[in-house]
């Protein structure tokens, strides 16, 4: 079809004559409404935006001579992150004459990254830089979601009826605990 008679009817319809290929022989281009056409694609451009997970890194700091509490401590938080779907940067920063232990600096993020094999894959193994040692894991799985948690349904008891009347239990009267005296040692001077 010629362009012109394209651009005529595209008057008629009372719509746009759009160009969808131009570098197709011959050009491939489409009746729309344009305006439409565009809102429409926002519209995708912003469900695909919605969808995108967004990846946050969390930072994990260690000292050169991290205890074993400190270190499991900070090794139940870095398993949190992972299962949530939470990149982990962990480093080792040096202060002053620390930068001597720069051998046990690499062991103890090699250990970390050893004991969240199950949860991440390291990114990137430790590198020194300046006075820190970083290391970067990423999660294995896709992060699961925390939903509310549904109270489970109690199950059906069956309950026997009998025509029987039985009394009802009698009611107890709340007890009152009796006042006792004070019985230890004496203070001149005061009055229990």
């Amino acid at each position: 079809m010629q362009t012109r008679d394209a651009l005529r009817l595209a008057q008629q319809k009372g719509v746009d004559l759009v160009e969808i290929s131009p570098n197709a022989q011959p050009p491939v281009c489409r009746l729309i409404d344009y305006s439409k056409f565009l809102y429409q694609q926002k519209k995708k451009q912003k469900e695909l935006k919605a969808k995108q997970v967004k990846v946050e890194i969390k930072e994990i700091r260690f000292g050169p001579q991290t205890d074993d509490h400190d270190y499991n401590f900070k090794l139940k938080h870095a398993k949190g992150f992972l299962s949530e779907g939470d990149k982990v940067k962990a480093y080792v920063f040096f202060r002053g004459r620390s930068i001597l232990f720069k051998e046990q600096g690499e062991v103890l993020l090699l250990r970390f990254a050893n004991d969240l094999e199950d949860y991440g894959k390291v990114e990137s193994m430790p590198v020194l830089e300046g006075k820190r040692m970083t290391m970067y894991l990423a999660p294995k799985k896709a992060p699961v979601k925390k939903e509310k948690e549904e109270m489970p349904e109690a199950p059906a008891v069956e309950v026997e009826t009998t025509t029987e009347e039985q009394p009802a239990p009698a009611k107890k009267a709340p007890q009152v605990k009796e006042r006792r005296e004070y019985t230890g040692p004496k203070v001149e001077g005061e009055d229990f």
